[in-house]
């Protein structure tokens, strides 16, 4: 029972075939494509592959690029599936005020994480609270306490529209993509510096509003196309996560599905 997992985010498309709709399961497959190769992947990427039983997608692109996806899987004869956000899925309750409007890809990150913590927790150790952060076109930082309920988040912009923004705001800042210093001496460092500093300390503010709601030290995950570049730079202890949506994705598919966790 093979399950194909879909990431669509605002930038590529990220895909992953497992042996089956269950957490930790084997890994036949994945890959990423930019959104406007999407139209090539039944003829190169998924040509070849095993056909999948089943299928269920996490997408934020919009209505039109769900359309050209869909086209592509036509090669193959199951029903696509999107993940959608919920009052509650996957032992995860949401918060927020209209539970529907949460976007896909936080709600099932959420649901990804708090998979990943019970999957680690040592036997006989409780739950702890959460701070999940995706840093990828946008920065994203929620909050879960220690029953699996999703207090909320913050969104912020991420590096590129950061930068976007200050050069069509500010006059004459053509600059090219600098470091990250403690105390840069050129505007490019100043720059990158000053958006990656901005979004470690959301998170490190995220990660004390939790601390003192909760009364409880949490884990904190963090995962997107960017992540890799905020890690030199974060002030609290954290873990960084590749595939916390296609976690997200295999327990949803988990819980639906019936399967038992066979990692």
């Amino acid at each position: 029972m093979t399950f194909l997992a879909l990431d669509v985010g605002n930038t590529r498309l990220k895909w992953a075939l497992y042996q089956s709709p269950t957490p930790g399961a084997e890994l036949l497959g994945h890959g990423a494509v930019f959104l406007e190769n999407i139209d090539r992947l039944s003829d190169e990427d998924w040509r070849s592959l095993p056909e999948p039983t089943h299928m269920l997608g996490c997408i934020v692109a919009g209505e039109a690029i769900r359309r050209r996806v869909e086209e592509q899987m036509e090669l193959w004869s199951f029903v696509p599936h999107w993940a959608v956000s919920s009052p509650a899925e996957a032992g995860v309750i949401n918060g927020y005020d209209h539970p529907t409007r949460l976007g896909a890809d936080r709600w099932v990150a959420v649901i990804g994480a708090r998979a990943r913590m019970l999957r680690a927790m040592p036997a006989g150790e409780s739950p702890r609270p959460l701070v999940v952060v995706m840093v990828g076109t946008a920065v994203t930082v929620e909050a879960v306490d220690a029953s699996g309920k999703f207090l909320g988040g913050i969104i912020l912009p991420g590096h590129g529209i950061m930068l976007r923004a200050l050069e069509s705001g500010t006059a004459g800042l053509r600059v090219p993509t600098g470091e990250v210093r403690e105390f840069p001496t050129n505007t490019s460092d100043a720059l990158t510096s000053g958006g990656t500093f901005a979004i470690a300390g959301a998170v490190e503010r995220m990660v004390q509003h939790v601390r003192e709601h909760c009364g409880a030290e949490p884990i904190c995950y963090m995962t997107g196309g960017a992540g890799w570049k905020m890690a030199p730079s974060m002030s609290v202890k954290f873990e960084l996560v590749d595939s916390l949506i296609f976690d997200g994705l295999l327990e949803i598919a988990r819980h639906r599905l019936g399967h038992k966790n066979e990692s």
